[in-house]
């Protein structure tokens, strides 16, 4: 299972590598895995739909057609797909408000949102767009997970707790529920307590048991025996049986501008929470995973998913790790997790009549309850303040605005951060270092020994049109500072790049020092910088020749003729 990926167009593929080199004893491993995983994904594909405002058998329809369509298409062999809890919250928050209170009208957006969904993959994948997803950072991914926990944590408190609930964001819905506690039902309080209790305690005592189902098949044994629905608990009610029938989504619904941001929401959210957990499993089993060709695996499963009615899934860490810990070798776990469920859909949909709601709010609250990384927030707070404060933002974002809006707003944080930070380089002002030839950034070491009447500045960065501006005036404070100069020696050894700007500055740095009589010399640039130099004429300002000398060989040469004419 080493093997790099196919250089030819099979790699677009994926079944023609795994099952070539698929051997029998995989087989029980992936039947075991697809088995164990629909017993996973029962329970939480029911509670999901519900929590995105969908009736019970549709999230059952997205992991049933959504990983025969990953499967098909996707290059993780452990990655399991299917409703998940950030995107079940966004299609309730978004579609609610364009059904407009049309329930009929809501199935089928939700369809077409997933339908988008693997369209804007597809069009991702054909571009290469894999890069601009790696630009939302990982603490604003942390900050928008634990906002995202939070916000599902409070939807599902007034089922836990048997109330009516209510609310637009975060903070409305916890004063409607404040308001409602009197309320509370203490029978359908305790069910999803003891149901909580119980999968929290199965999580830590029996990690990759089906303990989910098992709990579920209980609640629904004693729901039925005690009379639970006819003493006003909330059950599921009945679920139709039967396969879902497929059918073309129903177009013309929304504007493009409707679609497209709940769509894209998706697509950012399913793509980066899909390739983080699919990258940990190639790297734990020495695979290599093709990120380009995981839009086409997440396009098939959207696709798939919309035309049987179903609503966007993506590839989720805990279903992931349900698959490989039971033993999934390869992506047939998923196709045999398919079958199982076709069989549950045909068969035994009758037996999930009577499962109380308060259960479902449980299996939601013990599945996203570790969004919250606060061990991650309090140690950018000890390590980066800039980190922790891009976290803040979207996690308050997320909270205040909602998931779509939440997860747009830090993306777009993200790109403001990646700026900020670039526009800010650090310049390291350089010294030798005793008894060497070495030079370091006097800032940061003690001992260094200074250059007399020279100043010789190293920018740790492109020089980009965001931070040319502070490059230049951070030289001319240190130039200011320090009277006597006679030198200046840029080091560019440590900018890979420059564009026009960064070569203006440099101009504009030559002539300040010129009108001061200091001369100016550029050392340690690469060749693309000394390609874009020359084209901006630094060669007539600038020796060129020392373009590519180290700072050593020039600071050589230059205490080499200061003592020629002291002498």
């Amino acid at each position: 299972m080493n093997s790099p990926p196919d250089p030819g167009w099979t790699r677009y593929f994926p079944p023609f590598g795994w099952l070539a080199a698929y051997r029998r004893e995989w087989l029980p491993c992936d039947a075991v895995a697809g088995i164990t995983l629909a017993a996973y994904a029962i329970p939480v594909s029911l509670a999901y739909a519900a929590l995105a405002g969908l009736p019970p058998q549709i999230g059952v329809y997205g992991y049933m057609l959504g990983g025969i369509g990953y499967a098909l298409l996707g290059s993780s062999r452990q990655l399991a797909i299917g409703p998940t809890s950030a995107i079940s919250l966004m299609i309730a928050a978004t579609v609610g408000v364009l059904a407009g209170g049309d329930a009929v009208r809501y199935a089928q957006i939700a369809s077409l949102a997933a339908f988008a969904v693997a369209v804007l993959c597809f069009i991702a994948w054909l571009f290469k767009l894999s890069v601009l997803v790696r630009l939302v950072s990982d603490s604003i991914l942390v900050g928008f997970k634990a906002g995202a926990g939070l916000t599902i944590i409070m939807s599902q408190l007034p089922s836990l707790l048997g109330v009516a609930g209510g609310g637009h964001n975060f903070f409305d819905r916890a004063g409607k529920l404040v308001g409602q506690l009197g309320g509370v039902d203490p029978l359908v309080l305790g069910i999803g307590a003891v149901a909580l209790l119980l999968l929290l305690l199965g999580e830590r005592l029996l990690p990759g048991k089906p303990v989910g189902i098992t709990i579920v098949a209980a609640a629904i044994i004693l729901a039925t025996l005690l009379g639970l629905p006819g003493l006003g608990v909330p059950v599921t009610g009945k679920i139709p049986e039967g396969l879902p029938a497929l059918a073309i989504p129903t177009f013309g619904l929304l504007e493009f501008d409707d679609l497209f941001p709940l769509a894209a929401g998706c697509v950012l959210l399913a793509y980066i929470e899909g390739v983080s957990a699919a990258r940990s499993f190639a790297a734990k089993h020495g695979y290599q995973l093709d990120v380009r060709q995981e839009f086409l695996g997440l396009g098939a499963a959207n696709l798939a998913a919309a035309f049987g009615h179903g609503y966007p899934v993506a590839g989720g860490l805990s279903q992931s790790a349900v698959n490989d810990s039971a033993g999934a070798r390869t992506p047939l776990a998923l196709v045999i997790c398919s079958v199982t469920l076709g069989l549950c859909l045909l068969f035994f949909t009758g037996a999930l009549t009577n499962l109380p709601k308060a259960v479902l709010a449980a299996i939601v609250l013990a599945a996203v309850y570790r969004l919250i990384d606060l061990r991650a927030l309090l140690r950018m707070w000890q390590v980066s303040r800039i980190d922790f404060c891009a976290a803040a933002i979207a996690l308050i974002s997320v909270l205040l605005l909602g998931i779509l809006q939440g997860v747009l707003l830090a993306s777009i944080a993200s790109i403001f951060l990646l700026l900020a930070r670039a526009s800010r380089p650090n310049v390291a002002f350089l010294g030798r270092l005793p008894g060497s030839g070495r030079y370091s950034d006097r800032a940061r070491h003690e001992g260094i020994e200074p250059l007399v009447g020279i100043i010789a500045f190293r920018p740790e960065a492109s020089l980009l049109y965001i931070n040319a501006e502070t490059i230049l005036e951070t030289v001319l404070i240190a130039l200011r500072a320090a009277p006597g100069v006679r030198l200046v020696v840029c080091d560019l050894s440590a900018s890979p790049y420059i564009d026009l700007a960064g070569a203006r500055m440099l101009h504009e740095l030559h002539d300040e020092l010129a009108s001061r009589s200091v001369t100016f010399c550029i050392v340690g640039a690469h060749a693309q910088l000394r390609d874009l130099l020359r084209a901006e004429g630094l060669a007539a300002k600038t020796d060129s020749g020392q373009w590519l000398r180290s700072l050593d060989s020039l600071l050589g040469d230059d205490q080499a003729t200061t003592a020629q004419r002291t002498a």
